[in-house]
């Protein structure tokens, strides 16, 4: 399927708290719903947010990987520790490819920002080290289109779709 032309609607409170940096969960599941989910190590929003890439350690996201490339859908969730604001974005039409030394500064750029994030919570610098650690040579790139964007934040508006502030 071919990509939307214009994303869904991201108001610009969830847009400025995807682009700053904020905990990164990705799923998919298999033909028969099965999920896998793991933790990204890097985020990358472009626009406002017509392209999006997300950063997976291939060697721990196998199954997810392998979802990823049979059904051509996933899930993203962004979440902000401190207040459990999230957004939530669904689609189809990725593209994966091999990370290389032009996306170390967005994976840079993302741990520092997640230092600062858990911080706020308590959690130290090494644990987010050691939390987002990875070789540049085992990192791979899902890049996306949002198709559909729900905000997620606990609460009476969980599970609705976006709407533009």
């Amino acid at each position: 399927m071919t990509p939307p032309s214009t994303p869904p609607p991201l108001n610009a409170d969830f847009l400025a708290m995807m682009v700053r940096g904020v905990s990164v969960i990705v799923s998919a599941s298999d033909r028969d719903l099965v999920p896998s989910v793991m933790r990204a190590v890097g985020s990358q929003v472009s626009g406002a947010g017509q392209r999006i890439t997300v950063y997976l350690n291939r060697s721990q996201s196998v199954q997810l990987l392998r979802n990823v490339a049979a059904t051509d859908r996933l899930a993203v969730v962004f979440s902000e520790p401190s207040t459990h604001r999230t957004v939530q974005l669904k689609a189809r039409g990725v593209r994966i490819r091999e990370a290389g030394n032009v996306d170390e500064p967005v994976l840079q750029r993302y741990l520092a920002s997640m230092t600062l994030e858990l911080g706020r919570i308590g959690i130290g610098p090494a644990l987010v080290a050691a939390m987002l650690s990875h070789r540049l040579d085992d990192v791979v790139a899902l890049e996306f289109s949002p198709e559909e964007a729900f905000d997620q934040t606990p609460g009476p508006r969980a599970g609705q779709p976006m709407a533009r502030s």
